[in-house]
This record gives C-alpha cells, structure tokens and sequence, in this order.
C-alpha cells in the first residue's frame, strides 16, 4: 500500500513541475517597456513623450500583425489621452505627443488577427 501511495504522489509531483515548467515564460521588457500577459498573448508596451508602442509576442515569439489594431489610453490624474496604433513592422505604433511620466496609467485593447482582444492595464514605472 505504501509503495502505490509512494508512485501516485511522485506522478503529482511531476505533474506538477511540469504544468509550472510549462506556464512559466519569461516576462522581462526587451524593449523597455511594462510587460503584461493577456489571452491573447504577452503585450510589452513602451510609452514615450513622442511614441507608443505595443509589441505582442505569444510564449517569447513575435505575433504577425497584419490587419492587427490598438488603442492606447493615458491617464494623468484627470488628463486622459487616446491613441490609435496600427502596424510598423514588429509592433504596433501610433507617433505623436504624449504626456508620459512615472506613474503614468494606462490601458491597452489589442486586436490581432485570429486571437481574442486583448485588454491590458499598466503603469509607468
């Protein structure tokens, strides 16, 4: 009895390990931004007083964005700034003049081609 009890929590445990091992993808900005995961992938979002940026990778590797579309919102205290991104190569970017600082809020919805939209709120560290 005891060795059968022995091999089904060794099977847990390895299971387990494994769902962890799986689920545990690096989440550090390669491009200086906030990262956030969605459903619909990781959003890195890079917020500057002349650009905002999105890119969207899924498990550490870039998404196509053809036909894809963000929006970013700012808040500053009561100031809130909207900014429609399309693509520009390997993300998503709208140029412009922003009111960017450390803690800047913000939301993100991105939609990609053939993924749910994804929502991500974040703030300027």
């Amino acid at each position: 009895m005891k060795l059968k009890t022995l091999a089904i929590l060794a099977t847990f445990a390895v299971s387990a390990a494994t769902a962890q091992a799986a689920g545990n993808h690096d989440h550090t900005p390669k491009f200086g931004g906030v990262v956030v995961e969605t459903k619909a992938g990781d959003l890195e979002i890079v917020a500057k007083t002349d650009v905002i940026q999105v890119y969207v990778s899924d498990h550490g590797k870039a998404v196509k964005l053809d036909g894809a579309k963000a929006k970013v919102t700012l808040l500053n205290g009561s100031e809130k700034t909207e900014a429609d991104l399309t693509p520009a190569g390997d993300k998503l970017e709208a140029k412009g003049t922003f009111k960017v600082a450390k803690g800047t809020k913000g939301i993100a919805l991105v939609t990609v081609v053939g993924k749910p939209t994804a929502t991500a709120r974040f703030e300027i560290k």
